[in-house]
């Protein structure tokens, strides 16, 4: 019997994934803004309804990237332990929990030279700034997530608990808990942690 996750929660295994046009990954989108866009944002490809995007892909074989104008990424292996970005001709080798900010706009592919990998994606438009950080969660010291943030749990241990009196709730991989800035809720335990921040420029 499945338990419905509290309001603060998403539940990966809830979400769909969406197979991409070249056949060569899926896309989970675990949240996005419910802002429109700005002047000068129309040009976002498949995403003219938000400042914001927070995704999970697998990506299976090499290939280019959709192109996001006027927007900026922050990419992060979570699976696998390398996948080779080329940026407008520029090549970077992009190692496991070592976020990459780049251009949304620019000409980007990538290639896997050990396998498929599963990545952490941020995108923001103009009027926003992404952060993307990989934290290590201590049992003793529990980690508060705030407005303007989502944290991703990657791997390990942990649960969550909206507040002193509120019982914890345990965490599967890829669950995602949404920050408050009123009430934070705060995850524990061991293991690794995106906290993906989204905060007006």
């Amino acid at each position: 019997m499945n338990i419905p996750a509290p309001a603060h929660v998403i539940r990966f295994a809830s979400l769909t994934p969406e197979r991409w046009r070249n056949g060569g990954g899926t896309t989970v989108e675990i949240a996005r803004s419910a802002a429109p866009p700005e002047p000068g944002a129309e040009a976002v490809a498949s995403g003219p309804d938000w400042q914001w995007r927070i995704s999970i892909a697998d990506v299976a074989r090499e290939g280019e990237f959709s192109a996001f104008p006027g927007c900026e990424r922050i990419l992060t292996v979570i699976d696998g332990e390398f996948m080779l970005l080329t940026v407008d001709g520029v090549e970077q080798g992009l190692q496991k929990y070592r976020p990459f900010r780049f251009d949304g706009g620019a000409q980007t592919g990538a290639t896997l030279p050990e396998g498929p990998i599963r990545d952490l994606n941020l995108i923001t438009g103009p009027s926003h700034r992404g952060h993307v950080v990989i934290l290590e969660l201590s049992k003793k010291r529990p980690h508060p997530v705030f407005g303007d943030q989502h944290a991703v749990f990657l791997q390990g241990n942990a649960a969550v608990s909206a507040g002193p009196e509120a019982e914890p709730l345990g965490l599967e991989r890829l669950d995602t808990v949404i920050g408050n800035d009123t009430a934070p809720p705060e995850i524990s335990g061991r293991g690794f942690l995106a906290v993906v921040s989204h905060d007006l420029a």
